[in-house]
C-alpha cells in the first residue's frame, strides 16, 4: 500500500486523522491558506508523481468554501502528476437539490458532480447520499457507503423490549426498510407535509407504535424539525421511547434547542460532519474504520460491497 497517499482538507481534520490512524500511515502535507479576500491557496508539500491520492474533505458548511477547497486541491494534485485522485467526501453537499421539483430551479447535485469531474477527480467515496440516483450524475466510479453498518450494533446493544423501525417521511421508506429487514423488525411510516424548505408538519403515522420503542431512520438531520415533530407524534400515539439514527449531523438553525427540549430521547449520528456543539442527547459514532477499510480495499482492488453484505 506504499503507492498511495492521504491528504486532508480543513473541513474535518479530526476524521482524516482517525482514518490515517486506522490505515497506520501519516497524512501527507498540503499547505492550505486564505488570501485576504478569502480566496483559497493550496500548495502540495510532497511529491505525488505516480501516486494514487485520496483527499478527505466533506463538503459540509461552509459548503461553498469546502467544495472550492476540494476542487483546488484536486487541481493542484492533477497538475503535480498524481496517478489517480479519489475524493473521500463523507457528506456530499448540495445533494438535496437532485431534481427539478419546481419550474426554473437548478439540479445542483449534478452541477457539483460536473465540477468534481472537471477538476480531475477519478473516483468518489461518500456515505449515504441523500438520493442514490446521484451516483448516476457521475461518469466516474462512486462508492456510496451505507451508514447502516454504523448503527446496527448500537441498536442491538440497546436491548429494546419492543423495537420498531420508523421512516420520518415517505421518501425515506427504502432506507428504513433496509434497517428493518437487517434487524428483523417491523416498520412504520410518519407521513408529513412539508410546506417549505426546512419546515415540516406531521400529519399522520402509518402503523402501530403503542408501547413500542421507535427507532427513526434518516440520512441527515438539519434543523431537526422533522425528527422532533415525528417523535412527538409517535409519543402522542403511545410510543414508549423514540430514538433517531441519522448519518449526517447538519444541525443548523434551532436544531440543538429542538433536540434538547423536544420529545426525542436520543439522536445517534456519524462524524461525517464535525459537531459544532455537545448535547447529552446526541451520540456520535465514528466512520473512520469504515472509510479506512474502503480506502484499503480500493487500493488492493478488493470488493467494497462485500463489506456491507456481511452485516
Amino acid at each position: 500500500m506504499s503507492g498511495y497517499m492521504l491528504f486532508s482538507g480543513t473541513s474535518n481534520p479530526e476524521l482524516a486523522n482517525e482514518i490515517a490512524t486506522y490505515l497506520e500511515m501519516p497524512l501527507s502535507e498540503a499547505k492550505i491558506n486564505r488570501f485576504s479576500d478569502g480566496e483559497i491557496s493550496v500548495q502540495i508539500a510532497e511529491s505525488v508523481r505516480g501516486k494514487d491520492v485520496f483527499i478527505i474533505q466533506p463538503t459540509s458548511a461552509p459548503a461553498n468554501a469546502n467544495l472550492m477547497e476540494l476542487l483546488i486541491m484536486t487541481d493542484a494534485l492533477k497538475r503535480s502528476s498524481a496517478k489517480s485522485i479519489t475524493a473521500v467526501v463523507p457528506y456530499y453537499g448540495y445533494a438535496r437539490q437532485d431534481r427539478k421539483a419546481a419550474p426554473r430551479v437548478p439540479i445542483s447535485a449534478k452541477l457539483v458532480a460536473n465540477l468534481m469531474e472537471t477538476a480531475g477527480i477519478t473516483r468518489m467515496v461518500t456515505v449515504d447520499l441523500h438520493a442514490s440516483q446521484i451516483q448516476g450524475f457521475f461518469d466516474i466510479p462512486v462508492d456510496n457507503l451505507y451508514g447502516a453498518i454504523l448503527f446496527m450494533d448500537y441498536i442491538k446493544a440497546k436491548n429494546f423490549k419492543n423495537p420498531v423501525i420508523a421512516s420520518p417521511d415517505i421518501g425515506g421508506v427504502a432506507r428504513a426498510r433496509y434497517f428493518a429487514t437487517k434487524l428483523g423488525l417491523d416498520m412504520v411510516i410518519v407521513d408529513k407535509r412539508r410546506e417549505k424548505a426546512n419546515e415540516s408538519e406531521v400529519m399522520n403515522v402509518i402503523g402501530d407504535v403503542e408501547g413500542k420503542d421507535v427507532i427513526l431512520i434518516d440520512d441527515m438531520v438539519d434543523t431537526a424539525g422533522t425528527m422532533t415533530h415525528g417523535a412527538k407524534a409517535l409519543k402522542d400515539l403511545g410510543a414508549t421511547s423514540v430514538m433517531a439514527c441519522c448519518t449526517h449531523p447538519v444541525l443548523s438553525g434551532p436544531a440543538f434547542e429542538r433536540i434538547e427540549n423536544g420529545a426525542l430521547d436520543e439522536l445517534v449520528v456519524a462524524n461525517t460532519i464535525p459537531m459544532k456543539k455537545i448535547s447529552s442527547k446526541i451520540k456520535v459514532l465514528s466512520t473512520a474504520s469504515m472509510l479506512g477499510e474502503v480506502i484499503r480495499r480500493v487500493i488492493n482492488n478488493e470488493s467494497v460491497n462485500s463489506l456491507f453484505e456481511t452485516n
